[in-house]
């Protein structure tokens, strides 16, 4: 199963860069995981660009009003989309500042909050990948998580 980051405009903050790159760096060694950008814009347009793009593929919207999962239910959540056996990708999308619009999230498969708190979207994206990079190793039995 392919993992797909989809995001809203380049990051532009040195500590998320340095971040994207290393958790991006560290998630190959587990297989595929990408991270595309779309053009920035307001909500609208980000939100439509994102459903294009994920077209076909389990739509993860990350917003602060979704589920909010542990990592080991995150993982779970994994399991059982590849037992599934239909599901190729797997598209996180990370919205414009505006957020993402309420049909985005209608047509999400999982809407998916990663803190209570409303995260800048740079900083969303380097937690999102470093999540996906704990789920990876746990699942490949690395002490990289611990409970």
């Amino acid at each position: 199963m392919k993992l797909l980051v989809l995001a809203a405009g380049k990051p532009a903050l040195a500590y998320a860069k340095d971040g994207i790159e290393e958790y991006l760096k560290r998630l190959k060694r587990y297989g595929q995981a990408s991270l595309e950008l779309v053009k920035a814009g307001g909500s609208e347009e980000v939100s439509q660009r994102l459903l294009e793009r994920s077209e076909g593929m389990f739509r993860v919207a990350l917003d602060e009003r979704g589920e909010r999962l542990t990592t080991a239910e995150l993982a779970k959540r994994f399991e059982a989309l590849e037992r599934r056996g239909d599901v190729k990708t797997v598209a996180f999308l990370i919205g414009a500042s505006d957020g993402h619009t309420p049909e985005l999230r209608q047509k999400a498969d999982l809407v998916l909050s990663l803190s209570s708190l409303t995260l800048q979207h740079e900083l969303a994206l380097v937690v999102l990948l470093e999540q996906l990079y704990r789920v990876a190793s746990m699942r490949a039995g690395s002490p990289y998580h611990r409970e």
